[in-house]
């Protein structure tokens, strides 16, 4: 009984002595800021349903497959958040990709496809938008591309928390016949 009980005692004293040697060694290399290797949170990042397709006709030429010009969706997205600056919101980087068909009525081989990113709060109330427009280019004798939008950088102020709980949507800019379209023919 005496024996363990020393061995009790060594490992103890022991081990507070191995655990005061390793917190010394960390001294000066200790991080200062305890968040700074944090991983921020990301909002909701998402396809708008109705909005990820767009088939676009040329004016005039019907609804049939003799009349399309282009034919595209959002076929994905890359994104990352950040802190923004003093921890007062996030920093979402997000880069989009595209899939782009050309129709027979493509008046040549570049067609340029306007898309949006926007910012929705709780409420599904709209809080920013922003528009932009992808260039596709089909080389000679291909008819389907895939591209890649630019990277797309958006600060979400307002707090960590509260910029967490906000969606930033992505989709095609349409008319209301496009729009129409894509609702009576539901995800593709």
């Amino acid at each position: 009984m005496v024996k363990a009980r020393n061995l009790l005692n060594w490992s103890l004293t022991g081990g507070l002595g191995v655990a005061a040697l390793l917190l010394a060694g960390c001294g000066d290399r200790a991080p200062r800021d305890l968040l700074a290797g944090a991983r921020a949170p990301c909002p909701h990042v998402a396809v708008l349903a109705d909005a990820a397709d767009l088939t676009r006709f040329r004016p005039g030429g019907g609804s049939d497959l003799t009349g399309m010009v282009v034919n595209a969706s959002v076929s994905g997205f890359q994104a990352k958040c950040d802190y923004a600056p003093e921890r007062d919101g996030l920093v979402v980087t997000l880069t989009p990709s595209f899939s782009a068909e050309r129709g027979p009525a493509a008046p040549g081989p570049v067609a340029d496809i306007p898309y949006m990113v926007a910012v929705v709060g709780e409420d599904d109330r709209v809080l920013s938008r922003a528009s932009y427009v992808m260039r596709v280019e089909f080389p000679p004798n291909v008819a389907r591309v895939k591209s890649t939008g630019e990277e797309i950088s958006i600060t979400l102020a307002g707090g960590v928390e509260a910029a967490a709980k906000r969606r930033v949507l992505i989709g095609f800019l349409l008319n209301p016949e496009e729009l129409a379209a894509n609702r009576r023919r539901g995800p593709r």
